[in-house]
């Protein structure tokens, strides 16, 4: 079980003593892998990680943030030139950034926060990689991949250059385990696991009159046709988990039943979420005749591109 770090950088909610005090209970409770971002409150959750990091430098934690791309611009799109995305010289001092917000030497995952495979052969990410990882600054090196075309990193992998993969992967979100995931184990590459509970709506607790403040994200992934096209499926999934299990356990033994998944990073800004979270990590997955009923509830959302 990892730990997601964007909604401590500036969601709607967060509370920075919060945060902190949710981090440590994590490292208490054994999680070992943390994913944070550059983007994330510019800087801010690499900050905040920042200062728990130092109180537990006995225990073998292991740190990945992201490179936001130069032209600021999600996702990336085919058209748009690698050099104005990731040039080399951006990417370093991203980097150094990094390293400086979160008070380390060296990182254990760098990834680049958007992709598109236009960009697979091209020299400069290499270039820059390649250099990160000589300088021992960066350990591994990952891509973050766009949320609805799981499949738009497989010339990347063919280069043999990416350690890891982080994509979208839940219940719902299937799609990763179709052509990406067997290659991904085929090549020894690690899958980070992200958006586990759906944004919020496999935690169940969401409703068709759920609104947020102006600016949350969760008003454009969740417009009312999809946010209540989600309740309803929710409603329906509901009606799987075993007794003695909540929604949200059920979601993200799904994700870590898979032999694939490296780790998985719910976003946790709360105590109490991190000691349920937690519990999840146990190394038991769900029985397999369940892992098979929840199949049908893969959903094609239709979204024409992410958000």
């Amino acid at each position: 079980m990892g730990y997601g770090l964007w909604g401590m950088g500036g969601w709607t909610g967060s509370d920075d003593a919060e945060s902190i005090a949710a981090l440590h209970r994590s490292i208490d409770l054994g999680c070992t892998f943390f994913d944070t971002a550059l983007a994330y409150g510019d800087g801010k959750s690499e900050r905040l990680l920042g200062q728990v990091l130092p109180s537990h430098r006995d225990k073998p934690l292991v740190v990945g943030t992201k490179v936001p791309p130069k032209n600021g611009k999600w996702p990336a799109r085919p058209e748009y030139a690698l050099s104005d995305v990731f040039p080399v010289d951006w990417v370093i001092q991203c980097t150094e950034t990094s390293l400086k917000n979160l008070d380390v030497e060296r990182l254990d995952v760098q990834q680049l926060h958007v992709w598109t495979d236009e960009w697979a052969e091209q020299d400069e990410w290499m270039e820059a990689i390649q250099t990160l990882k000589k300088s021992g600054k960066v350990r591994a090196f990952g891509i973050s991949i766009n949320r609805w075309d799981p499949t738009n990193i497989i010339d990347a992998l063919c280069t043999g250059l990416v350690d890891s993969v982080q994509v979208v992967h839940n219940i719902f979100d299937q799609h990763p385990e179709d052509i990406l995931f067997p290659l991904c184990q085929e090549m020894g590459v690690a899958i980070i696991a992200r958006v586990p509970l759906d944004e919020g709506s496999l935690t169940g607790t969401l409703t068709k009159d759920t609104r947020w403040p102006e600016g949350d994200f969760r008003n454009i992934y969740f417009p009312p046709d999809k946010l209540a096209a989600a309740v309803d499926r929710v409603e329906r999934l509901k009606t799987e988990v075993p007794g003695g299990m909540t929604l949200p356990d059920m979601a993200l033994r799904f994700i870590l039943s898979h032999p694939a998944v490296s780790t998985v990073i719910p976003g946790m800004r709360k105590i109490r979420h991190v000691e349920a979270n937690m519990a999840c990590g146990d190394g038991q997955g769900l029985p397999a005749d369940l892992v098979s009923r929840l199949r049908p509830y893969r959903w094609n959302r239709g979204y024409p591109v992410e958000k």
